[in-house]
């Protein structure tokens, strides 16, 4: 475990903060002084405020300790929300465990496509039947029935403990009474029509995963990133479920990997979709894929 130069016993708070965030800047962690805040905070167990009206208190040894093995943790690229077991999306605080992917706020694209065609056709106080295929730690589903006050979702994933991480945030937020969550891959043996079905689906090509980011890399679980040998087998198995799935005139929104937007059309469309727009993230990249069914055409 790497130690954090300098933090011991006798040191001010104001102290312990810059003695972390150097040493994450050292490593080359670009939030480093983000990062040491919040660290140090979890660590005293102090709100940002407190760090600053304490900020000449002497820490003891156990407070020194606890800070360092949080630090430590930071240094080998383990992600702070990580460390935390919570990350904030769509104004939500979600737990987050090893279990799943750490929500990001590329990821709110899907919610804003979502919402953009509930709000366009006057829907959001309807009673919208929502599906979130592959819902991990909930973030998607909650954070758009948090916004629908009459819908009621579904959330499938293949992993139990996952759906363990999503029900905890459901009940925890207030809204277990307005959901349904179903382990299952895809959306096998639901029934039904839905108006909303967003996904964030795997879609990292197998073989690129060796080279991600090694807080991706090392931290998010490989089930939620490994999208088979294209990165392509989660839309194929959507586009193959979604038509019997998707109520007409509803939408279908799906998170899509740099790139991968034509590729993604083109599977969606030969399974009888339409692709509606694309929406990009605040980078630019496209990010949302909205689709919805073909309109039958009269003979």
């Amino acid at each position: 475990m790497r130690a954090v130069a300098g933090l011991k016993a006798g040191v001010t708070v104001a102290e312990a903060q810059q003695l972390m965030a150097a040493a994450f800047e050292l490593a080359g962690i670009d939030s480093s002084k983000t990062d040491a805040r919040a660290l140090l905070g979890a660590a005293l167990r102090l709100t940002r405020a407190q760090l600053l009206a304490q900020s000449d208190r002497i820490l003891e040894a156990r407070e020194t300790a606890a800070a360092s093995a949080l630090a430590a943790r930071r240094l080998k690229r383990e992600p702070v929300s990580r460390i935390l077991g919570r990350k904030e999306f769509w104004s939500l605080a979600l737990d987050v465990s090893p279990d799943v992917l750490v929500p990001r706020p590329d990821t709110e694209t899907i919610v804003e496509a979502a919402l953009e065609f509930v709000v366009s056709g006057g829907l959001r106080l309807e009673k919208l039947r929502i599906l979130d295929i592959g819902t991990g730690s909930g973030a998607l589903l909650l954070a758009l029935l948090q916004e629908l006050p009459n819908a009621f979702g579904v959330g499938t994933d293949i992993s139990a403990a996952a759906l363990d991480v999503a029900r905890g945030n459901a009940e925890r937020l207030g809204f277990a009474s307005r959901c349904s969550l179903v382990a299952c891959s895809i959306a096998d043996g639901l029934q039904g029509r839905f108006d909303l079905i967003v996904s964030n689906p795997p879609y990292i090509a197998r073989g690129a995963i060796a080279s991600l980011d090694l807080e991706v890399r090392d931290y998010d679980p490989r089930l939620a990133l490994d999208g088979g040998t294209d990165g392509l087998d989660a839309y194929r198995a959507i586009a193959a479920a979604a038509p019997a799935l998707l109520a007409p005139g509803g939408r279908l929104v799906v998170e899509l990997g740099i790139g991968q937007g034509d590729a993604v059309g083109t599977l969606f469309e030969a399974s009888g979709l339409a692709i509606r727009s694309i929406k990009d993230d605040l980078g630019g990249i496209p990010r949302a894929l909205v689709a919805s069914l073909r309109p039958v055409q009269a003979p």
